[in-house]
């Protein structure tokens, strides 16, 4: 099945500290930009960072596998060898975890590696990956 790439636009508070994390510890590469946005390569997909003054909000959580996962948050599920090494890169750039690395499901129909950041504007981010891909959107 091929995916056609989604967009997502998402406020931020600092676009110099956005571009410098995207580009960096995502390896991002920038697309168009403007005065207030910048669009970047999100492993295919388009995302734009809007500059919004304002503090972004923090979503509530709800309790996921005993976790408190952040009820607005984006991300991108990853290849099994892709997820380990944006896994050590985010390690060596010592950026935090929102919710450590850890196989989720585990020995159930939607198991699955994944791990939590924020990035400088507190927007959370989301990476996973499947062993077996058919498990994306299996139910049991």
């Amino acid at each position: 099945m091929s995916m056609a790439p989604f967009h997502l636009a998402f406020p931020v508070t600092n676009l110099a500290a956005v571009r410098e994390f995207y580009c960096s510890a995502l390896r991002c590469d920038i697309g168009r930009e403007g005065d207030r946005w910048i669009d970047f390569n999100f492993f295919g997909h388009q995302i734009t960072a809007h500059l919004d003054g304002t503090a972004v909000h923090q979503p509530s959580r709800n309790q996921v596998d005993n976790k408190a996962v952040p009820a607005r948050h984006f991300g991108v599920i990853l290849d099994w060898n892709a997820w380990d090494e944006l896994l050590a890169r985010i390690k060596s750039y010592d950026i935090a975890f929102y919710i450590e690395p850890y196989t989720r499901f585990a020995g159930e129909a939607g198991e699955q590696r994944t791990f939590f950041i924020q990035d400088p504007s507190e927007n959370f981010l989301e990476f996973k990956c499947f062993q077996d891909k058919s498990y994306i959107f299996r139910k049991e």
